[in-house]
């Protein structure tokens, strides 16, 4: 359901980790595998994302749920649906490129040279205003369009491929190629396939396959479950990572920020104010940080502060508590408590 995606790490120690706290993702407790999954949700048309989602939520037996990304009534495909903890970090999945297929109609041909040319202007940087039907601010903002093809034709009717930067509205590039084709375009059909590392040649789930796998797990097979719901650490794709001891994680799961004493490992190539993933020594997302230094400084000093916590996903309590108790957990993680 994922696209794997490798990163070169710099280790700065090793530990072992101890296996009474905290779980391997994959390994997790059924009810504790739901408060940190995310489903791949093929999502149909008709409903609106909401909809969906609080189908979803009934369907699993879960307080919150959460998606990333809305797709509108009448589009269909990926709608990643986050669970429990794992809403806290939906907001990555907005880091990375979506990819759709459509269908666009032109109201009257055009030689398809003058349309393959037309068509490419719209690659790199564009300029779109969001349409009247949205939930943000109608101004003039710019995205990247990555990729834009034209797989198959037939008549005014082109089967076309895009990939783009989160928050750009198919909808509307449609309309200005039309505008700029001199002719106007509709969009007849839409699907995303792709969300980052989320893709759907890899599988999506849909509602009836949800609400099968709750049936069989109320039989006491969970095998179907876990193979519809993804562990929030496999949908961060390239997002680069910094690996605690175990003592740091409860003071980061209480808003710490980490300093370079409680630090494992950390991916290549970080640079100062990038996203980061915190992990624990078990591949477990305990929270989202901002580098406050890079790589190569974190591997050249002892001391100082590496991370700061924007937004914490593990449960506190999962590790014990390791940090002073005279010590605001706030000032930094990665200092065992003394004696």
């Amino acid at each position: 359901m994922t696209e794997v995606v490798s990163q070169k790490m710099v280790v700065l120690d090793e530990e072992v980790t101890d296996p009474t706290h905290g779980s391997a993702p994959r390994s997790r407790p059924v009810q504790s595998y739901l408060e940190y999954g995310l489903i791949p949700l093929d999502k149909p048309r008709g409903p609106t994302s909401h909809e969906v989602v609080a189908w979803t939520r009934r369907l699993v037996g879960m307080e919150k749920a959460g998606h990333s990304g809305t797709l509108d009534p009448p589009v269909s495909g990926l709608l990643p649906i986050g669970l429990g903890q794992s809403t806290r970090a939906l907001s990555l999945l907005l880091m990375f490129p979506k990819e759709y297929r459509g269908v666009m109609r032109i109201h009257s041909s055009v030689p398809r040279k003058q349309f393959d040319s037309i068509t490419k202007e719209f690659t790199g940087e564009i300029f779109q205003r969001p349409p009247q039907r949205s939930s943000v601010s109608r101004q003039t903002r710019s995205r990247a369009i990555y990729e834009l093809e034209i797989t198959e034709s037939q008549g005014n009717l082109f089967l076309f491929r895009v990939v783009c930067q989160s928050g750009t509205y198919i909808r509307k590039l449609v309309y200005d190629i039309g505008e700029v084709l001199g002719v106007g375009a509709t969009m007849v059909e839409l699907r995303r396939t792709r969300v980052g590392p989320l893709v759907e040649e890899n599988g999506l789930v849909t509602l009836h396959q949800l609400s099968d796998a709750m049936f069989r797990l109320k039989a006491g097979d969970e095998e179907p479950l876990r193979k519809s719901i993804l562990p929030i650490e496999e949908c961060l794709g390239n997002i680069p990572k910094i690996v605690v001891r175990d003592s740091a994680v409860d003071a980061i799961c209480h808003g710490a920020r980490l300093g370079i004493p409680g630090i494992l490992a950390v991916s290549e190539g970080v640079n100062k104010d990038d996203t980061l993933a915190l992990m624990s020594s078990k591949n477990e997302l305990i929270a989202i940080g901002k580098a406050l230094m890079p790589t190569a400084e974190i591997q050249a000093h002892k001391k100082g502060l590496a991370s700061t916590t924007e937004r914490v996903v593990m449960k506190s309590g999962t590790y014990p508590r390791m940090w002073k108790t005279h010590a605001k957990p706030a000032a930094e993680a990665g200092v065992k408590k003394s004696g």
